[in-house]
This record gives structure tokens, C-alpha cells and sequence, in this order.
């Protein structure tokens, strides 16, 4: 945490993180002692957007759901909302968006209440800030009283902070089935976290969603260009030299007989295996932590080329609109 006890009788004059969140910064601190900090907002977007692309097929299969059928509600539409939208056009799904202050500056067309969310939205996917209080509160955003008003045939997913959501009322909620599933990649007491509730959700995995390798290269590099502005080292164009590929980032798929949310499924499960991220957190929950340093290589899907034989041009369209690149 950089906060007081860390920062106090230092002479550190800037705080670069590279990732979106910064509620480990103390940022009133920071700005009383002239220290100057920045995040690297939207860094891993894609690479959320991907881990929520999996989950979604992977709830899609497991539970006969035809996603084009169904409607989403994307509660927080910032870097990675939005790019959660784009996949769920995408994959045919009406999408619903709930974001208060974007609301306020941009105003309502576009966007709908909570409430509207949680009565009309078959999925509702979180990607908020942390807000400890104030107008735009997050914390424990989704309580018992919210749950409570969600429907039995409803699937929530938070990959955004732990706190979002009240552990204990959701553990509750699934023990009764209030709610249909839940996914789960951030916990509350990281990383020392609720074996129970994990034992309950449909797919739980150790706060990866964004640590695909070009989320960090790209972190990394908004990190160090940021430093470079601020101390004149001119490197403010720096990226990382070579970000690491898998074996082959090609590969040729015959959509003939296949629907069109078949051929998006073929193309996750070939570029992401979001189930072993899951056996690996439920096999040792106490190493939360350590499967967060020693996370495989993962790519995002603008790695990846497909050859798609005998597809429709909305169909590639729709494969490009997240990330893909194809080829005829």
C-alpha cells in the first residue's frame, strides 16, 4: 500500500502502477505531499474482455444457453465495460449499461438504472472502480438487498474488485440457489479467500483476468512513458522489445456446419482455457498469490489469426469487432 507509512520522510516524487486499479494508492496523501502518481488505465481491458468472452461460452455450453437470446447488464462501462459491450454485440446478445457517472456527464440516452439492470438483464457482468463512500460508493455495491432482487435464473460475474461484492451474502445467496451461477475472479480478503464460496461458484479463478501477457507488456510500457514524461528521460514511446507467443497464433476453422456462437467458441477455446485457471485455484486456494506471479502465458485474441473457411461476412466481421485478425 503506498500510503503514509510507506511514503512519509521519503524523497519519492512520483508513483507509477502498472495497472488500472489504484485504491492501493493513497492518493489524498500523494497530492498533500506533492508526490505526483498515475495507473495504467485500460492497459488490460482486452484481456478482460477475453477472460469474460470464456466465461461466457463456457456458461453457454455448460448450460444450453443461446447468448444471442440473452440480455447482459454491464454495470461500470469504463476502458474494460466498454470492450465487454463490444464482445457481447458481438456475440448477439442486447446489451444493457448501467455507469452513474458517465451518466451524469454524457446523460441518460444510452444508459439505464441499476434496477433495470437487475430486473431485465439474464447476466450481469461488474467492472467498477473500488469507491470507498461518496455518490458513486462501490463498496459492497452488490449486497444481500441487491441479491436479494435478483431473479433465480440470473448469472452474476465480478472481475473487477472483491469488494464489490459482500462475500457472505452471496455465499448465501448461492447456498439458497437465489441466484442461477456466479463467477468469481476477485474475492474479498485476497489473497487469503473464502474456500467455502469457492466451493459454491461456477467458475472461480485467482484475480486473472487481466494478466494476459499484453496486458502487462502494455502496462509496463504506459508505466515506464508516464516516468519518462515526468523526469524528462526520454523514452516516452518505450514498449517492451518482444512480448512472448505461444507456438502458433494461426490456425484454419471450416464454419460450414457451424452456428455462429459455435465458431465463437471453437475460437476462445483455442486461444484461452479459462477451466484451467479454475482447477488450479481449486486445487490450492492457499496459493492464490503464487499462481498470480507464476501465471502461464496467455495471449489476447489480437495474437491470434484465423482462417475461417466458409463463413459469412457478418459472422468475420463480429470475429474481427474482438480482436481477432482473419484471414479468407
Amino acid at each position: 500500500m503506498c500510503n503514509e507509512k510507506l511514503l512519509a520522510g521519503t524523497n519519492v516524487r512520483f508513483i507509477a502502477s502498472a495497472t488500472i486499479g489504484f485504491d492501493h494508492i493513497d492518493t489524498a496523501y500523494c497530492q498533500a505531499h506533492n508526490i505526483a502518481w498515475t495507473n495504467a488505465a485500460g492497459c488490460n481491458s482486452s484481456s478482460v474482455q477475453q477472460y469474460i468472452a470464456a466465461a461466457l461460452i463456457h456458461l453457454a455450453e455448460e448450460f444450453k444457453l443461446d447468448l444471442s437470446q440473452k440480455t447482459v447488464g454491464i454495470v461500470g462501462v469504463g476502458n474494460v465495460g466498454t470492450k465487454v459491450a463490444s464482445l457481447c454485440k458481438a456475440l448477439g446478445m442486447t446489451v444493457l449499461l448501467n455507469d452513474p457517472p458517465r451518466e451524469r456527464r454524457e446523460g441518460s440516452k444510452g444508459f439505464v438504472s441499476l434496477e433495470t439492470i437487475m430486473q431485465d438483464a439474464d447476466i450481469i457482468t461488474l467492472h467498477v472502480p473500488l469507491n470507498r463512500g461518496g455518490a458513486d460508493n462501490t463498496l459492497h455495491l452488490v449486497d444481500g438487498g441487491f441479491l436479494s432482487r435478483m431473479r433465480s435464473d440470473q448469472i452474476l460475474i465480478n472481475s473487477s474488485r472483491g469488494e464489490v461484492v459482500e462475500g457472505e451474502a452471496l455465499k448465501l445467496c448461492l447456498k439458497g440457489r437465489q441466484i442461477a451461477e456466479c463467477v468469481l475472479d476477485v474475492w474479498e480478503n485476497e489473497p487469503e479467500i473464502d474456500t467455502e464460496l469457492l466451493g459454491l461458484v461456477e467458475i472461480g479463478t485467482p484475480h486473472i483476468a487481466g494478466y494476459s501477457a499484453d496486458g502487462k507488456a502494455k502496462g509496463a510500457a504506459m508505466s515506464v512513458q508516464s516516468l519518462s514524461r515526468f523526469f524528462n528521460l526520454g523514452l516516452n514511446d518505450w514498449f517492451p522489445a518482444e512480448v512472448p507467443s505461444p507456438a502458433s497464433t494461426s490456425f484454419e476453422l471450416d464454419c460450414t456446419s457451424m452456428s455462429e456462437q459455435e465458431i465463437f467458441a471453437n475460437l476462445i477455446h483455442r486461444t484461452y482455457d479459462i477451466l484451467s485457471d479454475d482447477a488450479r485455484l481449486r486445487l490450492s486456494p492457499a496459493s492464490f498469490e503464487k499462481q498470480r506471479g507464476e501465471y502461464p502465458l496467455r495471449r489476447e485474441f489480437s495474437a491470434y489469426t484465423a482462417r475461417l473457411l466458409h463463413a459469412r461476412e457478418g459472422v468475420r466481421r463480429n470475429v474481427n469487432t474482438i480482436g481477432f485478425k482473419t484471414t479468407p
